[in-house]
């Protein structure tokens, strides 16, 4: 790369690092006003930290003569994720007390909305790191946003290029500048974090508590203030106000530009919510009727638990309610596959997304009208629009590449000395971006503290990987990429 392209690279990732310091603002203040001001020095050395790297980095100002090119957009994506992570993580070192390791691991965790961790005791912790956890999954899901609006579509990668039928190629466009798009997304993705908040507070949690979960949900991250997760709230209110911000934070928010535009019944006709939220509530009402046959909880109870634990995973969010590991094999098998889910693309959520899975349909569809009409010349389409031959390569790619970074994660992973049970769901939860695993260590009432270090670094590879939608960083390791 030349001079100016590494410049404008670090004139950019400057002003990330300078929102950082900036953000670190909000935990100072929260602190104070819970009078934990043993905990203040802590965000504010790394404030300045991080501010002065930020600034260092913009301080030669931005070169006039350099234009990023789609192969820089690559390298930018990949960095500042990684860049921005290893100093969002100076509180946790100096609050804590714990390891870099840890500290990066949880921090990658936060802003990927991923929502493993390795702390415990949370109902005690620092409520300026527990808000500062909270605002990682907040700033990471904005973050995810605002580079699939801006930045895949133009490097058609993974499902982003097929993210565009809800936004602007084979439709009306919904802004006619892509950084207006954006501002409606930030306000949209702030004012739904504020309902969320007042929905919590109402439905019976503290304002504080209130504001940490409606910033984790709508991120679909997953982070808590309490080791319980959910179940430390018995209010039925609580858990369907989780349910609610989940769906919200899955749903494409494009969609949700288009409605506050004029367009009402933008998200009602897309095909890909119609998957979405049908999926969920078939599968709610299946498995909850399954499990008030084989336990003791009421029909509404068994759906109202059921709800909570799948929307949670499907969402890719991670938040629990119970141990649905206790339910039985058929729930531990069915929890497993609903991590590979995810929701819509252009959300928050991670995992394959929904509409992989919608348009494999249709190709099977067509393909078995072609056994059977071998001369026929049959359409195929989805959410009304031809599907073209690069819309299926990048499906194709994408899903055997996401399979094959889980497969290779876990058996490394094993390697390491881990169970294949521990291993298997550990990987896939990382590249999902889901949680929680499966198993009595890495389960939903467990967490990834007893990990060996070389562990955690594996895992928090998965988590960029799952987030960047793997081929973004997997082409930086190609000789093609670093040549003229």
């Amino acid at each position: 790369m030349s001079l100016p392209t590494l410049r404008i690279l670090g004139f950019i990732i400057g002003l990330f690092l300078i929102t950082l310091a900036v953000s670190m603002v909000i935990p100072m203040l929260t602190l104070l006003l819970f009078e934990r001001t043993d905990d203040l020095f802590a965000f504010l050395w790394s404030s300045l930290i991080t501010a002065i790297v930020g600034l260092a980095l913009v301080g030669p100002g931005r070169p006039t003569n350099a234009q990023l090119r789609p192969r820089d957009m690559y390298m930018l994506t990949t960095a500042s994720w990684v860049i921005v992570c290893g100093f969002a993580a100076l509180p946790m070192v100096l609050i804590q007390h714990i390891s870099y390791t840890d500290s990066f691991f949880e921090t990658m965790s936060g802003i990927t909305t991923t929502g493993s961790t390795v702390l415990t005791g949370l109902d005690h912790a620092s409520p300026g790191l527990l808000i500062w956890r909270s605002m990682l999954h907040w700033l990471g899901g904005i973050g995810f946003i605002g580079m699939a609006v801006a930045i895949l579509p133009l490097l058609r990668v993974g499902g982003m290029r097929l993210f565009q039928t809800e936004s602007s190629d084979w439709g009306e466009k919904v802004m006619p500048r892509s950084h207006m798009v954006a501002k409606y997304i930030v306000v949209i993705y702030t004012g739904l974090t504020v309902l969320g908040t007042l929905a919590f507070w109402l439905a019976g949690m503290t304002p504080f508590e209130a504001a940490n979960h409606a910033m984790s949900l709508i991120s679909t991250g997953g982070f808590s203030t309490s080791d319980a997760s959910l179940a430390n709230w018995r209010q039925p209110a609580v858990h369907w106000v989780a349910v609610v911000v989940m769906i919200l934070g899955s749903l494409p928010f494009t969609l949700f530009v288009a409605t506050l535009r004029g367009n009402r019944t933008a998200l009602l006709r897309d095909h890909q919510v119609h998957g979405f939220v049908g999926f969920l509530v078939i599968t709610w009402l299946l498995v909850g009727t399954w499990l008030w046959a084989h336990s003791d909880n009421a029909w509404l109870d068994a759906v109202r638990i059921v709800a909570v634990n799948v929307t949670s995973v499907v969402t890719t969010t991670g938040v629990a309610l119970g141990d649905y590991t206790l339910w039985g094999s058929f729930a531990v098998l069915l929890f497993f596959y609903l991590t590979f889910v995810g929701g819509c693309s252009g959300s928050t959520a991670g995992g394959l997304k929904i509409f992989r899975f919608q348009v494999a349909w249709q190709l099977l569809k067509a393909n078995l009208q072609q056994l059977v009409h071998p001369r026929a010349v049959i359409k195929q389409q989805y959410n009304g629009h031809n599907l073209d031959d690069e819309i299926v390569r990048s499906l194709i790619t994408f899903s055997f590449f996401f399979t094959t970074t889980i497969a290779v994660i876990a058996l490394g992973l094993c390697l390491l000395g881990l169970d294949w049970v521990t291993a298997l769901t550990g990987a896939a939860t990382a590249v999902c971006n889901v949680g929680p695993g499966l198993g009595p260590i890495i389960g939903p009432v467990g967490n990834f503290s007893t990990l060996p270090d070389s562990a955690k670094w594996l895992l928090t590879i998965g988590m960029l990987l799952g987030r960047l939608e793997i081929l973004t960083v997997l082409v930086l390791f190609t000789p093609k990429f670093w040549k003229h």
